[in-house]
């Protein structure tokens, strides 16, 4: 068997049947629309349309807000850190940076920078240099012997994004 000569089983692809072709085809005439109304009318758009009463997605009440201020920070576990020194893809003893767990792979994103948690089990011990980190990760560094710079946010420029 060759690629060209590869080929559906019989029946697989069913044709598109084309309307409005005249009334021997059987879809002629109002092409399967039925009778006038909205429905039967082109370009008329009835998702979540009832009648003219108000739609329930505006009858349910708004809830909450998106902070314009909030600050994006990539989110990386020390579990994960462990994980990738095991594996090689981190070098335990230069400085664990922003730019050293995105070549590792293990942050994504984060505008602001990095946030360390402690979620998992930190055995090297490591220098890291992130933007935030929770009083438990920083613990458990301390404790491996490690040690955690938090970096001064970065001020806001006039000409940024």
């Amino acid at each position: 068997m060759k690629l060209n000569e590869l080929k559906d089983n019989a029946g697989a692809r069913k044709g598109r049947m084309r309307v409005g072709r005249g009334i021997g085809s059987g879809k002629g005439k109002t092409a399967g629309r039925g009778q006038k109304g909205a429905k039967a009318r082109s370009g008329v758009s009835i998702n979540g349309f009832e009648g003219g009463q108000m739609p329930l997605h505006m009858r349910l009440p708004k809830r909450g807000f998106n902070n314009i201020f909030r600050k994006d920070y990539a989110v990386v576990n020390l579990g994960m850190v462990q994980k990738a020194i095991d594996a090689g893809k981190l070098d335990a003893k230069a400085v664990v940076d922003q730019a050293a767990l995105r070549a590792a792979g293990l942050s994504r994103g984060g505008k602001n920078g990095v946030r360390l948690l402690a979620k998992g089990e930190l055995t090297a011990k490591l220098s890291f240099s992130v933007a935030g980190a929770s009083a438990s990760a920083v613990a458990a560094v301390e404790k491996a012997g490690g040690k955690v710079e938090i970096l001064a946010p970065k001020a806001a420029t006039a000409d940024a994004e």
